[in-house]
């Protein structure tokens, strides 16, 4: 398949990712913040990255969406957020308490971002921990199909 016929087949695709791509962004990181408040959090919001790179790899094909997205730095951003959950929930036992324990629970109002104290935190974390674990698997996997088109 030659280069023109490429920009043909995803010309569709590629203007509806562009179109759905800020919104499906936009409401992962509203299911993460949002996670303390209402149904879902930062296992939900995460693993609706997915969704976003197959969004991706739909509308740009896997080349550019393997090119596009940096592994390593994936990689590098799964660590830190792992040493902040773990930074969060000692933050319980620091203050005398338990590990995990809710130590700022009396900041802000009810129904706030910042109303559920280091719940809200380690939300977040968890979110990013996620978020970038399940987007290298979605890299790698979307990395495999050259070898499954090749191999065909």
């Amino acid at each position: 398949m030659n280069n023109t016929s490429l920009k043909k087949k995803y010309v569709i695709s590629s203007c509806g990712c562009d179109v759905l791509l800020p919104f499906a962004l936009v409401y992962l990181f509203y299911i993460i913040l949002h996670g303390h408040l209402s149904p879902g959090g930062g296992f939900q919001g995460g693993v609706l990255m997915v969704a976003v790179f197959t969004m991706m790899y739909l509308g740009y094909g896997r080349e550019k969406t393997v090119e596009t997205l940096n592994v390593h730095g994936l990689h590098i951003s799964e660590g830190l957020a792992s040493i902040c959950y773990v930074l969060f929930a000692m933050l319980g036992v620091t203050a005398g308490g338990n590990f995990c324990q809710n130590v700022l629970f009396n900041r802000g109002n009810i129904g706030d971002l910042w109303s559920s104290g280091t719940i809200f935190l380690m939300n977040a974390a968890v979110g990013a921990k996620v978020l970038t674990g399940v987007g290298v698997l979605a890299i790698y996997m979307i990395a495999v199909l050259k070898v499954a088109d090749e191999e065909s």
